[in-house]
């Protein structure tokens, strides 16, 4: 990975880049840590399921009008609460690129912590937003009640066929992450929809096979007529970017948007850890909305054709 230093004078090139080595090491280390996760098995029972929650707003008398174009958004909120939140629904009604999706997937979403004000974070951006909603979360993280965070996928249309994906492997701490998989029936198209948020410090091998549990649990849903593979799969190296790019396109995915896009920012580092992967949909615009600066990653979007059912 390359490193781009401010050249500066009274330094020595090797000292000044072994010092931004050192800033970016710590800086990948406190990336998307959150507190450490209990240790669960890949089928932890009655503790998993109250950790699925399914809601939103359902008016089948009503159903939505099938698009021509599907719009598609994937956002790591960072657990944004209170205005941050308010501002959030705003640009996701509002917003020239992110706005007005039919669906949505996020990845840190708060539910029940402090420090989001023990508020249920995926309920109101589904009620603010006037869409069903869908919310996973690994094992609780510590002993006093808190929820961990999870991934959401937000719908106009209804969702069915909801799991949630324990991802295999524990991160540090015993730690575990999820991604939520649900099916958005639009009008007669059933759609395999996945919001992932994959670990952070794991050998790539490990992240290879985070990623390969999403992929096993779609294989279950032969049915569907595409499939859209969404959020933070943590690629902070290039070498998980190719392997991201391999597996993937293994599988007959495809993407839209550059390897070399970045999609995660902080001081005067850019990464690509968000992706948004199609298979039997065809993008037909898509971006990164780098103006939205509401977390340390930028959204991610995409309209894309929908197939014949």
């Amino acid at each position: 990975m390359r490193l781009f230093i401010r050249r500066s004078g009274g330094y020595p090139e090797r000292l000044r880049t072994a010092a931004a080595l050192s800033v970016f090491l710590l800086v990948v280390s406190a990336l998307c840590v959150l507190p450490p996760g209990g240790r669960a098995s890949a089928g932890d029972g009655a503790k998993g399921s109250a950790l699925l929650e399914v809601g939103g707003d359902v008016k089948p008398d009503r159903p939505p009008a099938v698009p021509s174009e599907l719009k598609v958004v994937s956002y790591n909120i960072r657990y944004r609460a209170g205005d941050d939140l308010k501002r959030l629904i705003k640009l996701l009604k509002e917003d020239p690129e992110v706005g007005g999706a039919h669906v949505i997937g996020l990845q840190e979403v708060d539910r029940n912590k402090r420090r989001t004000g023990n508020v249920n974070t995926a309920r109101q951006l589904a009620e603010g937003l006037g869409m069903r909603y869908a919310w996973a979360a690994p094992p609780a993280a510590d002993e006093d009640g808190e929820e961990e965070t999870g991934c959401a996928i937000l719908s106009v249309f209804p969702l069915s066929d909801v799991t949630r994906v324990l991802l295999t492997h524990e991160g540090p701490g015993g730690r575990r992450r999820v991604a939520v998989g649900a099916t958005v029936e639009v009008g007669k198209t059933p759609v395999r929809v996945y919001s992932v948020h994959a670990e952070t410090r794991m050998p790539v091998e490990k992240k290879v096979e985070h990623w390969e549990a999403v992929l096993e649990d779609l294989r279950l849903h032969k049915g569907a007529a595409g499939a859209i593979v969404l959020g933070d799969l943590n690629t902070i190296k290039g070498k998980d970017v190719k392997a991201a790019r391999r597996l993937f396109t293994r599988e007959g995915f495809t993407t839209p948007l550059a390897d070399g896009e970045k999609t995660w920012k902080t001081f005067v580092f850019r990464l690509k850890l968000d992706w948004l992967w199609l298979r039997g949909l065809e993008a037909r615009s898509s971006g990164i909305d780098r103006e939205v600066g509401l977390s340390d990653h930028w959204p991610l979007w995409a309209t894309v054709s929908l197939p014949k059912s």
